[in-house]
């Protein structure tokens, strides 16, 4: 760990802070001109393999946002490449895996052994920390084994994970393969980048709202849980994160991440509840609230802060990631609003 003191580190433990941490998903992105002029000169992937410039748009975000950490820039979908799975950007589209998974013998298929092809990612976070030392925290990230696999089978993005589905309903055995086959791969590319100088890792199941609870706690749970304690290993915290995922909490929460992260469909505080104010929580404003005027942007960040109440362990943060066209002096005054509320807080809630 390179700063294991912060204020974003701290709240993952549930420790005391002088003001709430906030950091934001896809930090760097599109909505910042900085970002955009890189992507006129390299592609999505090309950024992810070079660590030079996957550092420098990570470093930059953070300093222009003032943020309390560093978000790696890096693609989900990476791990799909050396599993012998590859995929493609289509404008407009978003990601296309040419040849999905859709039998068993496609997942026998799926090789494990080539997780150091993704070095360049633990390469890009050491860059990151030699910027920073111990001023800012660094976060490493992966996706959830049940998000990467309806990646993997749907062929891209989908409303109804009709493919992902039936494998789970109808080939229970190449099911379970394949969560393995991801968790091995999973486990030692986040390992890799815990080694490389992150502080915390953060598990992104972006698409696990779509289940029951049932075909959660069936097909999803037992697999998130195994990939949670294999990266608690490394000692850093980690982040479990969902969208669409309220009914789900507690049971997410059984996964054993240390924190949290809820989007804003869910109250802060009733998310926290669902928990039983076990652990950390991060959230969770509509990242389209930052197209509001900045009186409402200001209102509805203190909302949130009410609503955690001063306990320890809240991170402030969207309920999902920064759309491209937002304003960026929005999301520069939402951490601004976010300090200098936040400080009228104490640890037992009240106002100071």
């Amino acid at each position: 760990m390179s700063a294991p003191n912060s204020r974003f580190v701290r709240a993952c433990r549930c420790e005391s802070v002088d003001v709430t941490p906030v950091w934001l998903m896809r930090q760097a992105g599109r909505y910042m001109a900085e970002y955009r002029a890189v992507r006129k000169q390299h592609s999505i992937l090309d950024i992810c393999k070079t660590p030079e410039i996957a550092a420098d748009v990570t470093i930059t975000a953070a300093e222009k946002l003032d943020v309390d950490a560093a978000i790696i820039f890096a693609d989900l979908l990476l791990p799909l490449e050396v599993m012998g799975l590859p995929f493609r950007f289509a404008a407009g589209e978003g990601p296309v895996i040419e040849k999905p998974l859709r039998t068993k013998a496609d997942v026998d298929a799926l090789q494990t052994h080539r997780s150091s092809e993704l070095g360049y990612v633990a390469e890009s976070i050491r860059k990151v920390v030699k910027h920073f030392g111990e001023k800012l925290p660094v976060i490493g990230f992966c996706g959830a084994p049940f998000t990467l696999a309806s990646y993997m089978i749907e062929g891209g993005g989908s409303r109804n994970y009709i493919h992902t589905k039936k494998m789970m309903y109808t080939d229970p055995a190449a099911w379970q393969i394949l969560m393995q086959k991801l968790i091995e791969v999973l486990a030692s590319y986040s390992a890799d980048q815990v080694q490389g100088g992150a502080d915390a890792l953060q598990i992104f199941d972006s698409w696990v709202g779509c289940l029951s609870v049932e075909d959660y706690r069936r097909y999803v749970l037992p697999h998130t849980r195994d990939l949670v304690q294999r990266l608690k290993a490394t000692g850093v915290p980690i982040i479990y994160f969902g969208t669409d995922t309220a009914t789900l909490l507690p049971s997410m929460k059984e996964a054993g991440a240390q924190v949290m992260g809820v989007d804003w469909r869910i109250p802060l505080d009733q998310g926290w509840q669902a928990l039983n104010y076990k652990g950390a929580i991060q959230g969770n404003l509509d990242p389209v609230l930052l197209f509001a005027d900045q009186k409402e942007l200001r209102a509805r960040t203190e909302a949130i802060l009410q609503q955690a109440g001063g306990r320890p362990g809240h991170i402030f943060n969207l309920g999902h990631g920064i759309l491209p066209e937002t304003p960026v002096d929005n999301v520069r005054a939402l951490v601004t609003f976010v300090r200098e509320l936040s400080a009228k807080y104490s640890a037992s809630g009240a106002v100071r």
